[in-house]
């Protein structure tokens, strides 16, 4: 029997409510009106979406025929609901679409235009949680990233200078120092949410405090 769990009933929410705010997702919304999109996660679950007067509807455990189908991994789908149409050819082959290609396509154009923010969405967990906290917080990731990459950098030098050149071919020092700047960057994303998150924090404590002192 079709049913909604607690985490799927919190994303519908989401997207409803930025469904709400977005011209571009609602138009989206209409012209998907009575379709139905089954997306299937490899070894993990089957999510069921649909749109019904205005609203997008996700459900499992429906196996009625759907319009159109996708299907792959988890990483391939968020892969490919993040980069829209620029996804790269290499993610685009490990997602299958089966039945309409014109739905399925639409789907995916109203779960990025309606995709969570998820410094907002965060922002309705945490509620009134000191702003210190984060910013604390964002400090000492911005410290982590910093010393770790000067530690890789120094490890690397010293590895070098005692083992010789050519014991480390080229492609395997590329390789290793593209993982030391792909960890950096996620560090970075993770600090910059936080930030974002913290300026949301102290906004709504402004305000608050402001309608407290009128009253």
């Amino acid at each position: 029997m079709p049913a909604t769990s607690a985490w799927l009933a919190s994303a519908e929410a989401a997207f409803n409510r930025n469904i709400a705010v977005s011209s571009h997702a609602a138009a989206l919304t209409k012209r998907l009106e009575a379709t139905s999109l089954q997306v299937e996660v490899d070894g993990i679950t089957r999510v069921r979406a649909s749109c019904l007067r205005g609203r997008l509807a996700l459900l499992t455990g429906d196996d009625t025929p759907a319009d159109a189908v996708i299907s792959g991994s988890a990483p391939a789908l968020l892969q490919m609901l993040r980069g829209g149409g620029a996804a790269s050819a290499q993610v685009k082959s490990s997602v299958q679409i089966r039945g309409d290609a014109e739905i399925a396509n639409l789907y995916r154009q109203l779960f990025t235009a309606a995709r969570p923010d998820l410094e907002e969405e965060l922002s309705r967990w945490v509620g009134d949680m000191p702003a210190r906290h984060l910013s604390q917080l964002a400090k000492s990731v911005r410290t982590w990233a910093r010393r770790a990459r000067r530690t890789a950098g120094e490890n690397i030098a010293e590895y070098l200078q005692e083992e010789g050149r050519d014991l480390v071919t080229k492609t395997e020092m590329e390789e290793f120092l593209r993982g030391v700047d792909t960890v950096r960057d996620g560090v970075e994303r993770i600090e910059a949410r936080l930030k974002g998150l913290e300026q949301r924090v102290k906004g709504s404590g402004v305000r608050d405090g402001g309608a407290k002192d009128t009253l």
